[in-house]
This record gives C-alpha cells, sequence and structure tokens, in this order.
C-alpha cells in the first residue's frame, strides 16, 4: 500500500480543552500575586490547636 497518497497526520492544537479557574494571569489569580505564607501559617497553627484541643 502506497502511504504516501494518504496525506499527513494532523496537527493537534496544544491548547486545553477548557480554562483552569484559578489560571495565572486571571482576576483570581493575577501575575504578580506572591503567594501569602503567614496566612497559611496562621491556618495551620489553627487547625493544629483544633484538633489538640
Amino acid at each position: 500500500m502506497d502511504y504516501s497518497k494518504q496525506g499527513g497526520a494532523r496537527q493537534g492544537s496544544n491548547k486545553p480543552r477548557h480554562a483552569e479557574h484559578n489560571a495565572k494571569g486571571t482576576a483570581k489569580n493575577p501575575y504578580d500575586k506572591k503567594a501569602d505564607k503567614a496566612a497559611l501559617l496562621e491556618r495551620m497553627k489553627a487547625a493544629a490547636k483544633k484538633q489538640e484541643s
């Protein structure tokens, strides 16, 4: 069989099928926003204290 007459494989697009709800550069997650480690630490301490008592 002569496969040269069938044409090449279809090129797929490299974009996702859907947009993520927390994608970088959106209103919920802007590019210049840094993760607030202090708030995370406070939540972790509160959870540990709650679990302890």
